[in-house]
């Protein structure tokens, strides 16, 4: 059984008025409304949406989601939150959540994923589809949306939103809020990131301050799994052998110690795929590069794993919405 943080319990909760009796209903997932709002305190999943079909069964839930995704702040999610606002911009900030998501729920899994029309944010669950899950996925998209627009110095709006689950009877609250089409009955729970708003820089993005938070994150993530280790060992492979080119899936297993088959499950396991990983280290190392003048772009391209300029060029627009060239100038 999943567990989510109980922030999100307190958040639902607080948000839903005096439509409910709040005691009673954080009773109902064990917690004392007096008691302190602690990101680390975990709920089971099926009390968590328990809890969300309690309320729901108290008020319409039609525009709910989206109020509570609006009422969230940064700072509510801890070392992350913060570290949401310090990245340098609104791709940082999905990336870190794309990377730390086991720190506050094992319900959900999220992955950025780079596609001909932006760069999808993935929310994956797993398990039946309840009311308590709907509004659940509803609300995390929502407040993904609420977050960007208080870190991002231009207005903030998806391409597109899509649900797995079916529409309720009207959806004009949700494209109102979204300010972009709403698509139910999809493949997939996600939303579509246009490259030039993932690039803009946050308002409060500064280096100094998300290394030291990626620092702590990175040790709580290490507490609670090897993902760090074999995350940041497999990186560290690529890297190596992306000056001969795109390296293959079996020759970074071998290098690691591992069979092909137990080196893709493992990744599996943790939420990972080599493909990802291989383009967040492609970026990484390009991005890195671009900071030193001594580096030409046809080197950065070559030591980066590209037998053309070109092909880097249009790799690196879609990763930073801008081309190389012109993402150097703006370091100055």
């Amino acid at each position: 059984m999943g567990q989510v943080t109980s922030l999100f319990a307190r958040k639902i909760v607080g948000v839903a008025g005096d439509t409910i009796d709040a005691r009673a209903t954080l009773n109902f997932v064990g917690l004392d409304i007096e008691g302190p709002w602690d990101p680390q305190h975990m709920l089971d999943e099926d009390d968590f949406y328990g809890m969300i079909e309690l309320i729901a069964s108290q008020r319409d839930v039609t525009s709910w989601p989206l109020i509570i995704g609006k009422a969230m702040r940064p700072d509510e999610y801890g070392a992350l939150g913060l570290a949401w606002k310090a990245a340098p911009n609104l791709l940082g900030s999905f990336l870190r959540v794309e990377r730390y998501w086991r720190l506050w729920t094992s319900v959900a899994r999220y992955e950025m994923q780079d596609t001909s029309d932006g760069m999808l944010f993935i929310e994956h669950r797993k398990g039946p589809r309840r009311l308590g899950m709907r509004i659940s996925i509803e609300a995390d998209l929502a407040s993904g949306v609420s977050l960007c627009r208080q870190v991002s110095p231009r207005p903030f709006a998806p391409l597109k939103i899509c649900f797995k689950h079916a529409a309720p009877k009207s959806i004009d609250h949700h494209e109102a809020y979204f300010g972009c089409p709403v698509q139910f009955g999809a493949d997939r729970d996600a939303m579509l990131l246009s490259p030039e708003s993932l690039s803009q820089p946050n308002l409060l993005g500064d280096e100094g301050i998300t290394r030291f938070l990626v620092s702590h994150l990175d040790q709580k993530l290490s507490q609670i799994d090897e993902t760090p280790a074999l995350q940041s060992h497999t990186k560290s492979e690529i890297a190596r052998a992306l000056s001969e080119g795109l390296p293959k899936m079996a020759d970074i297993a071998h290098k690691l110690g591992l069979s092909a088959r137990s080196f893709h499950r493992r990744l599996s396991e943790q939420g990972l795929s080599f493909q990802t990983l291989t383009e967040e280290t492609r970026r990484e190392i390009a991005t890195a590069m671009l900071q030193e003048k001594r580096y030409a772009l046809s080197e950065i391209a070559f030591l980066t794993g590209y037998s053309e300029q070109s092909a880097f060029n249009r790799a690196f627009k879609r990763w930073m919405g801008v081309t190389p060239a012109i993402y150097r100038k703006s370091l100055k």
